[in-house]
């Protein structure tokens, strides 16, 4: 006789960090197709979806409610989102190939890291006590460090869009600008560009220590 009190599939995915998780999904299309047309609706959508990114975790250990599928929903929602915000700057700022770049380490770091992750047999991305460097356990360890610091990105690629006032737009022009503009800017920006700076080589360490745990994966198999 089958065991009753096995979860079943739909349980799963209408845990409430799941559900939590299909919203994101609806605010992120509600807000890319109208990116152009209301900027500070967009503005909205896209910053409450990604502060529903720290309700679904709370969700999650508050009701015993944590899924693999929860994790990868979490993940791929977010770094979808990221990259579909860098390829709409690509398009506003020039050089573009600077947020095509940054795309591409963002979607790397992460795929690899939470490939890595099962292939050892760890049970979450985020276990990284085992890791040399110090930045990179920091960041993970803490929550608040690691909340700064996707905050900083996010916010940063969030202000650079209401910056623009074309598709031509310099990069550096519009920085420059609004760090002239008022004291209150430049303190902002100071603050969200260092952040920024902080998760973008947190990125790089992810993805050199997910390749490394991979390359380690074959060789001790070899043996």
């Amino acid at each position: 006789m089958a065991d009753k009190t096995r979860t079943k599939p739909v349980n799963v995915y209408l845990y409430i960090p799941n559900i939590i998780g299909y919203l994101r999904i609806l605010m992120n299309c509600v807000a890319f197709a109208v990116c152009f047309a209301d900027k500070k609706l967009f503005s909205l959508l896209y910053f409450v979806s990604f502060v529903c990114d720290a309700l679904d975790g709370w969700f999650a250990r508050k009701f015993n409610q944590a899924s693999t599928f929860g994790a990868v929903l979490d993940m791929v929602t977010d770094r979808v989102s990221t990259a579909c915000l860098l390829v709409i700057l690509s398009q506003v700022y020039r050089p573009g190939l600077v947020f095509l770049s940054l795309l591409a380490l963002d979607i790397s770091s992460h795929w690899l890291q939470m490939y890595s992750t099962f292939l050892v047999g760890k049970t979450s991305h985020k276990d990284v006590k085992d890791s040399s460097s110090w930045l990179f356990k920091l960041y993970y360890g803490n929550r608040m460090f690691m909340g700064y610091c996707c905050v900083s990105c996010e916010v940063l690629y969030i202000t650079l869009f209401l910056l623009a006032r074309n598709q031509t737009e310099s990069l550096i022009d519009v920085l420059v600008n609004a760090a002239t503009t008022s004291w209150i800017y430049l303190v902002l920006l100071a603050l969200l560009l260092f952040g920024w700076a902080i998760k973008q080589f947190v990125n790089v360490i992810q993805m050199k220590t997910a390749a490394d745990a991979c390359v380690l994966y074959d060789i001790n198999k070899k043996q």
